[in-house]
């Protein structure tokens, strides 16, 4: 099919999957018989997607986020993509940031470094300083990306429609994944929702009981200068975090500095999960930066994730029957996960769950590696037939990234130190509220209610009962079949009746006749008797419900 549309770059994409050796691909790609999917070992995907360009390496990034859709094998591979690639020119750069200004480039920066401190698939980061001093960061999309985008996109739509059609598509919903990582591609070529993204997160993060909001900081977003394609903000003077040189840091021990940073990053990110409901998803050690006066930087606003205030209940109390190994709270808890409602043995489920948790039975707590046990619920959903949110793969992802920067960053990292005390304030929240004093006062008022209107329903139902008028209304499954079969029996008894009833008459009126006329409708009656119950007998041996 897609060969018979031949253009330049669908031709580098069969070239590429001939050279990596997917053979479904290809025989997809070139309209063969491919009803059994084979994905290529992970390092061959990887290979193919860094191969097809940045575009297809987006999508792996995307696909390291869903381990509810491949085995922890592809995750692990696809994560370590980096989507960085060679820098534009200057001179290209310079006349996309003259189109995006409203003033003269002169009039807005006094300088500008034309060597760019990062560069990747969508934009590179150039540093600048405006007229009046303040030092800015540039975030510039590539020239021409916008094209390439929407030229992949075609193509992996077309993909996505191929796919479909097969048994594996249909089952793994490769249409809505398709279509989610189109959003998601989109959504990047629009600074301006990075923007409000990043303005989000530092208002959440200005106020905190778990940790000084000083402590944390998200770069400030200069609106006046941003545009879709030009993203200007306060510029974070420091390094990543791994890249820290601790000694000698605010007159503290690098041990306790690195115990200090690794307790802010747990109770920073647990509260944007757990009651903010809006987290950075892309925690890596490049996103994490260590500034010059001790503080720690969130950078790279571009993937953020949301939970509802119901999901967010549901995630507190699996991390606890984690730390429990309490399967069978884990297949509950799943369940109310749940994105479909497909009927799913809750046994079976159960019984996955404890296979998999008995493996840390002898492991001690501070052992145990949260973010790999929770990957691996996921990947027992996925091999349940349980479709979860897609939200369950980023705050997986945001988790693992976590506790591997912390644990890199703090090799004495003590997971279950770190959040035992926020788990039990999340509960704390859970059942009394931010404000116990109100839902105190709410539970009162509903107490009151519920006290007021008991004594009138009480009487209003007595008095039904007395007067007769009280009517129930059941629904019980399989009562229908149950009311017909019993009809079916009472017409056969009735009508076993009759024909009896025609015969006995019939022989009365024979005993006793006298004249022709009773001997006549002697015979009719028999005659009728004797074609009813036959067409009785048949219908029983019909029915076939003899014996």
């Amino acid at each position: 099919m897609f060969l018979t549309q031949t253009v330049p770059r669908q031709r580098e994409i069969i070239e590429v999957l001939f050279r990596n050796g997917w053979d479904y691909m290809r025989r997809l790609l070139t309209g063969g018989k491919a009803d059994e999917p084979q994905l290529p070992t992970p390092a061959v995907l990887k290979n193919i997607l860094v191969d097809l360009g940045p575009v297809y390496v987006k999508l792996g990034q995307l696909l390291s986020t869903r381990p509810d859709l491949l085995s922890a094998s592809y995750i692990e591979e696809l994560s370590t993509l980096q989507d960085e690639v060679p820098p534009v020119s200057w001179s290209e750069v310079e006349v996309l940031i003259r189109q995006q200004l409203k003033q003269p480039l002169e009039e807005t920066f006094t300088t500008i470094n034309p060597v760019p401190v990062a560069a990747g698939s969508i934009a590179q980061t150039h540093r600048a300083t405006l007229k009046d001093g303040r030092e800015v960061a540039l975030k510039v999309q590539r020239p021409g990306i916008d094209v390439t985008v929407a030229r992949d996109i075609a193509l992996i739509q077309g993909i996505a429609d191929l796919v479909a059609r097969t048994e594996f598509g249909q089952s793994y919903e490769i249409k809505s994944i398709a279509d989610e990582f189109i959003k998601a591609l989109e959504a990047e070529l629009d600074f301006t929702r990075e923007a409000s993204y990043t303005d989000e997160l530092r208002q959440n993060l200005s106020v905190s009981r778990w940790f000084d909001p000083n402590q944390i900081v998200v770069a400030k977003i200069y609106w006046d200068l941003t545009t879709q394609k030009l993203l200007v903000m306060e510029w974070l003077d420091g390094v990543p975090l791994l890249a820290a040189d601790l000694n000698n840091q605010n007159g503290k021990t690098p041990a306790v500095e690195r115990q200090e940073v690794t307790s802010l990053l747990f109770r920073a990110f647990f509260q944007q999960l757990y009651i903010d409901g809006f987290f950075h998803a892309d925690p890596h050690p490049g996103n994490i930066f260590y500034l010059k006066d001790g503080r720690i930087a969130l950078i790279d606003c571009g993937m953020m994730g949301r939970l509802d205030p119901r999901t967010q209940q549901i995630l507190t109390e699996m991390l606890l029957a984690i730390v429990d190994l309490d399967a069978r709270r884990c297949a509950q808890l799943t369940l109310q996960l749940a994105d479909s409602e497909e009927p799913v043995i809750l046994s079976r489920l159960e019984n996955d769950y404890d296979r998999m948790l008995r493996k840390y039975y002898n492991l001690s707590l501070s052992q145990m590696n949260f973010s790999q046990i929770i990957y691996e619920l996921l990947q027992v959903a996925r091999n349940n037939k349980i479709r979860l949110p897609s939200n369950m793969g980023l705050y997986a992802k945001t988790l693992a990234n976590l506790e591997g920067v912390a644990r890199l960053f703090n090799p004495e990292l003590n997971f279950i130190d770190e959040i035992q005390p926020l788990i039990t304030d999340l509960f704390r929240r859970h059942l009394f509220g931010q404000t116990p004093v109100r839902s105190l006062l709410r539970t009162a008022l509903d107490l009151k209610t519920l006290s007021l209107q008991s004594p009138r329903q009480i009487e209003f139902l007595l008095d039904r009962v007395t007067s007769e008028t009280l009517q129930w209304n059941l629904n019980i499954r399989g009562l229908d079949s149950l009311r017909r079969t019993t009809d079916d029996a009472a017409n056969r008894l009735s009508f076993s009746i009759v024909v009896g009833s025609l015969i006995m008459g019939a022989a009365i009126i024979s005993s006793n006749a006298r004249t022709p006329e009773f001997s006549l409708l002697s015979n009719v009656l028999f005659a009728t008797a004797t074609l009813l119950g036959l067409w009785l007998i048949i219908s029983i041996l019909r029915s076939g419900r003899l014996r």
